[in-house]
């Protein structure tokens, strides 16, 4: 009984307080499902030649569209203020779906990151035009690609590839609707995404301490 109190307090409790905390600013108790099962991107080129997948991977998915190098601050947002933050988690990646003749862009683009930052979990793949808007589709959000196959907007992605955001009544009973984070706006990031990632990730880890208790 004694050692069962013991391993509560060591594990479990601080994920449950972390949970609790990082939930604080979220107005949602759980992050809410916004489309389930989103299409794998397994069979897709990528520029490291390595098959990417977004199963049992926690995924920030952007679509920067074929003007890569012109839009390079959005990139660099979102590694300062999300990746740089959460990368130290092993199941953590950014995922890039860029039109196939931008590998160049992209490359220029990971050289000038890489002065700054650790991109190993940062990936790139590349389709036609036509794939990466029939994907996007597949998605079922409001917002679209623009007619640079991009847009500005980035989307959390959980380990069973369900696209995670703010749905439906919050804990004040509020309408609320969030299915991406715009990487122009620093704050977005800070404030909302931030706060949002770190509630998926404290999901993730709460299920790892119970595992491991399970196993002891």
């Amino acid at each position: 009984m004694k050692k069962s109190i013991v391993l509560f307090v060591l594990f479990a409790l601080p994920i449950v307080a972390y949970l609790f905390f990082a939930s604080g600013v979220n107005t949602f108790a759980k992050l809410p499902t916004v489309t389930p099962s989103i299409k794998e991107l397994s069979e897709w080129e990528s520029l490291s030649g390595n098959k990417v997948r977004l199963s049992e991977k926690i995924t920030i998915l952007g679509f920067p569209g074929n003007k890569i190098l012109y839009n390079k601050g959005n990139a660099f947002n979102l590694d300062q203020k999300i990746y740089n933050k959460n990368k130290d988690f092993k199941d953590f990646q950014v995922v890039m779906i860029a039109p196939d003749g931008t590998q160049g862009q992209a490359r220029e683009l990971i050289s000038e990151l890489s002065t700054i930052s650790d991109l190993k979990g940062w990936h790139w793949v590349f389709a036609q035009p036509e794939q990466i808007q029939e994907y996007y589709a597949s998605l079922n959000l409001v917002g679209q690609l623009g007619p640079d196959m991009g847009t500005p907007n980035v989307f959390i992605i959980d380990k069973d590839r369900n696209l995670r955001g703010r749905k439906g009544a919050n804990k004040k009973g509020e309408q609320e609707y969030k299915e991406g984070y715009n990487t122009i706006s620093a704050a977005d990031l800070h404030n909302e995404m931030s706060d949002d990632v770190k509630v998926v990730l404290a999901e993730y880890r709460l299920a790892l301490k119970r595992n491991n208790k399970r196993k002891i």
